[in-house]
């Protein structure tokens, strides 16, 4: 009896070891294919960047576009009060002038030698963006003969959808992007709502007041808004230009942990986007460093230039096989002897491994034939 135990775990321990082996082999391949290998040349390139994930405070956002516009009230007309004619003219449209600034000189119709003149100053600071005065031209009580504008503060004028406004009031908070300024986001809030409504696009207007020191921001430029209408702790996010792929394979590159220059494939299961960030359901966990700027490329990187082996060989400064595992004591010795110049007439570890497991399959059904004939007598 002892004899057959002592078969019978003989047999299991190979069949387990058929079992275990092609498992190994298996996760080493898979890790294989989503392995990108780069040089560090290669990686300077690609001028790839990496950001950690974490949980952050996840808002939900409503994209709208919009325009530049000025504010009504910053603007202010100069006239006379009495009929002349300039005589001095002191700005014209594009410069900026300051409150009180003498900007024309008008000389009266009363008789006089000279005639009386008087000075017409700014009414406000700001840029003169309309002139209709020249030198010797008649100057009339009626005629604006300069425009102002404060540009300070300009107004941001979001189209919003009819249907998103509802959850909108006076105090919500947006990111403002103007392309035209390098789209460096600008935060402002709803300070109050246009009185006529899109009734052809279905919108209706949201007005931000935003500030501009240094004057760029001008009227008819294009904004983008992502209007924020809520907001959730604790999601885990990734931003947009980390995730690639079709929308029904989403991916992103994850930095390897141990190995240098060496990005893994990871899939990924997404929920919501706003205007910068993507939800991560499944397939990431905090801590990971995800491919923010060179994603793209990696995409066709294949392969990489640098295989699993020669990568681990790099970073643990000893061989590995072709997969990625550590070499079993057959393979160590077959290299061995094939460094050497001797031939290994025993077969791989691998073909050693099946042949233990056919012999010992065939040692148990004999075991058991003997039981069995040993209990029908």
């Amino acid at each position: 009896m002892i004899a057959i135990r002592y078969i019978f775990t003989t047999a299991l321990a190979a069949a387990l070891a058929i079992q275990t082996a092609p498992a190994a082999e298996e996760g080493g391949s898979e890790r294989a294919q989503n392995m990108i290998g780069l040089k560090p040349f290669e990686v300077e390139n690609l001028r790839i960047q990496t950001v950690e994930v974490d949980e952050k405070d996840f808002e939900t956002t409503v994209f709208a576009i919009g325009r530049i516009e000025e504010i009504p009230a910053n603007n202010s007309v100069l006239s006379s009060r009495i009929s002349g004619r300039a005589i001095q003219v002191n700005a014209f449209v594009g410069d900026h002038v300051t409150k009180g600034q003498v900007l024309v000189e008008v000389e009266s119709r009363q008789p006089g030698n000279p005639p009386p003149t008087i000075s017409l100053r700014a009414s406000q600071s700001g840029l003169v963006i309309a002139s209709r005065l020249r030198v010797g031209q008649p100057v009339e009580p009626a005629a604006e003969l300069l425009n102002i504008s404060d540009r300070s503060e300009m107004w941001a004028v979001a189209k919003i959808p009819e249907k998103e406004a509802s959850i909108m009031a006076k105090g919500t908070r947006a990111r403002i992007t103007v392309h035209a300024l390098g789209g460096e986001p600008i935060i402002a809030e709803i300070t109050r709502f246009g009185i006529i409504a899109d009734r052809e696009a279905g919108t209706v207007q949201g007005i931000f007041q935003i500030p501009n020191p240094d004057g760029r921001l001008q009227p008819g430029m294009r904004a983008e808004f992502a209007i924020v209408t809520a907001q959730r702790p604790d999601v885990l996010a990734v931003p947009r230009t980390a995730v690639q792929g079709d929308p029904a394979n989403r991916v992103v590159y994850v930095k390897d942990f141990d190995l240098d220059n060496v990005f893994i494939r990871a899939p990924v299961v997404l929920g919501e986007l706003n205007d910068g960030y993507i939800e991560v359901i499944k397939g990431l966990l905090p801590g990971d460093e995800v491919v923010t700027r060179g994603s793209y490329s990696l995409g066709f990187a294949g392969a990489g230039s640098i295989s699993l082996k020669e990568a681990l060989d790099a970073a643990h400064g000893h061989e590995h096989a072709e997969d990625g595992s550590e070499l079993t004591a057959d393979q160590k010795s077959a290299k061995k002897n094939a460094a050497s110049g001797d031939h290994d007439h025993s077969g791989s570890g691998k073909l050693n491994t099946y042949l233990l497991a056919a012999v010992a399959t065939l040692l148990l059904l004999g075991a058991t034939q003997i039981l069995w004939a040993r209990r029908r007598s």
